[in-house]
């Protein structure tokens, strides 16, 4: 199933203004519609060693059984096995990166964000852990898609912080779930419904803690017609803000239906 037709993808992952090395990592497998994201930390170049292992295994595994899954699947029944097949890839990625953070002392303590989006059948399905985002942007409504497994986002859930003050927090990078750091990975998993049109932001915090919510949809919407300009301003809008930790951007833009041929 090739949906590359039906999809413009452009990605971007750039150091920034302050960070010595970046360690964002992104995969984009255009095809299989398929994106992989992840934000690494952790140890002298250790994040990148665990963002590198997340994107590289998560899209190998996915990418190795998929076609085979979805090709004989109605829409609900690619749905369901598209989530299982998420949630069963991470789960071997967080033990690839669990096992060589416990047997590598140069990588000790290490872990990643990660967001992934699986696109097929008109539908995506979402899986994340930590901070990393996916935002949507349909017609003029901009919406945020997954919801950070944070310090910061557990005080908001439960009124010990206002929004206000929650720009200004020391706490915005303290992630509540990470992978690789325990023997079992807590990802969330959802799918939704793609529309023509629509515009799937994948982002690391280096982006959003840069560059305001409504700056972005701003932005998007303004560039729409022109997904690689719009990654490229976003990035350089982060930096010109600061640039204090790696970016790391990729828009999927919905061209057309595209459904399985059964």
């Amino acid at each position: 199933m090739d949906v590359s037709r039906a999809l413009q993808i452009e990605g971007l992952s750039d150091v920034g203004r302050v960070r010595p090395h970046n360690e964002d990592c992104l995969v984009i497998k255009a095809a299989s519609g398929l994106v992989v994201l992840a934000d690494g930390m952790g140890g002298y170049n250790a994040g990148e060693v665990a963002s590198g292992l997340a994107t590289a295994l998560l899209a190998r595994g996915v990418e190795s059984v998929w076609p085979a899954m979805v090709a004989h699947a109605t829409r609900e029944e690619s749905k369901e096995r598209a989530e299982h097949l998420l949630r069963e890839e991470i789960q071997f990625t967080n033990q690839a990166i669990y096992r060589k953070a416990e047997n590598d002392p140069n990588c000790a303590g290490m872990g990643t964000t990660l967001v992934a989006g699986l696109f097929y059948d008109n539908f995506v399905t979402v899986a994340h852990i930590g901070d990393s985002r996916l935002y949507r942007l349909r017609r003029d409504l901009f919406s945020q898609m997954t919801r950070d497994h944070s310090l910061l986002q557990e005080q908001l859930d439960n009124g010990f912080i206002s929004i206000e003050d929650a720009l200004h927090s020391h706490n915005k990078n303290l992630v509540t779930r990470a992978l690789g750091v325990d023997a079992l990975a807590e990802p969330e998993i959802h799918s939704y419904e793609v529309l023509p049109g629509d515009l799937y932001l994948f982002c690391s915090d280096g982006l959003n803690d840069a560059v305001g919510d409504e700056s972005i949809r701003a932005l998007l919407h303004r560039l729409a017609v022109d997904p690689a300009q719009a990654v490229g301003q976003l990035v350089e809008t982060a930096n010109s803000n600061g640039g204090r930790d790696n970016i790391s951007v990729v828009l999927v833009k919905v061209l057309s239906e595209f459904d399985v041929v059964r």
